[in-house]
């Protein structure tokens, strides 16, 4: 297993067992050190956001364990017709970190709607682009209190550099996916100048015909690679294994562990 020495907080998701939010806090408690709360929204009757007697016990269990909370939003954050801040992505994401900020969370992750701009070439478009999604940035922030709590991720099919502007015009904080740019057939060591410096959440992840998969799926060298840069980087926060169960969960772990030996870092 992981040693407890490690400059970074190791984290999963709350959907490691088939079971809510809380079986999974219980079951992950002394296993890790952050868990990424997944939360959706379909409508009043329909949702897992925690109550209040919930977060109690996930403060409880964070202040036994040591644990820490991140939070995913369920939707790509936007601005609705003609600029209006009264989108449904806007609406789910003040919900959703209203229900949560008593567990102080040390972030909320953030995806940035941009499926139609991505690949323009027009100058006028990625403009209003880049204002729509700080906007919504700034939006969003009134809520967590601090911009800086606001993790805009990089997804998989967009350019590599598609959110650096607006994170720096907006100041907010980096999610790097790592999975992601493994899809994609980046290589991380090459994405991390420049941006490293602005995270404060690493999603990690395996491929497998498809992402979120276990990292037994990725060469020891991609792993080795990851893990020498970011021991060289200095990085602090949060390491994310944005897996979906238990033995995806418990190989990765190992994997970890195997690079960290290989390379010296444990």
């Amino acid at each position: 297993m992981l040693p407890a020495n490690l400059p970074f907080r190791i984290g999963t998701t709350s959907y490691i067992i088939p079971a809510d939010i809380l079986p999974n806090a219980r079951y992950l408690a002394g296993k890790v050190q952050d868990i990424q709360l997944v939360l959706f929204e379909i409508d009043d009757s329909q949702n897992n956001l925690p109550d209040a007697a919930q977060v109690g016990e996930l403060n409880d269990l964070a202040a036994e364990h040591g644990l820490s909370y991140t939070v995913h939003l369920p939707l790509d954050l936007r601005l609705g017709v003609a600029g209006s801040e009264n989108h449904i992505s806007l609406q789910k994401a003040q919900r959703v970190i209203e229900a949560t900020r008593a567990l102080n969370p040390l972030a909320y992750i953030v995806h940035l709607e941009g499926r139609e701009e991505r690949l323009s070439v027009d100058l006028d478009v990625l403009s209003h682009w880049q204002q729509q999604a700080v906007t919504s940035l700034q939006k969003a922030a009134k809520w967590t209190g601090n911009i800086k709590l606001l993790a805009v991720e990089n997804l998989e099919s967009y350019p590599i550099d598609f959110n650096d502007s607006v994170i720096t015009l907006a100041g907010s904080a980096r999610c790097i996916d790592i999975g992601h740019l493994w899809l994609d057939n980046n290589d991380p060591v090459n994405f991390f100048p420049g941006r490293i410096e602005q995270t404060t959440v690493i999603h990690l992840h395996g491929i497998k015909v498809r992402d979120h998969q276990s990292l037994v799926h990725m060469s020891e060298k991609s792993i080795d690679d990851f893990f020498q840069i970011l021991l060289k980087s200095g990085y602090t926060g949060v390491i994310t294994l944005e897996v979906f169960s238990e033995n995806d969960f418990n190989t990765s772990i190992q994997a970890m562990a195997d690079s960290l030996r290989r390379i010296g870092g444990i």
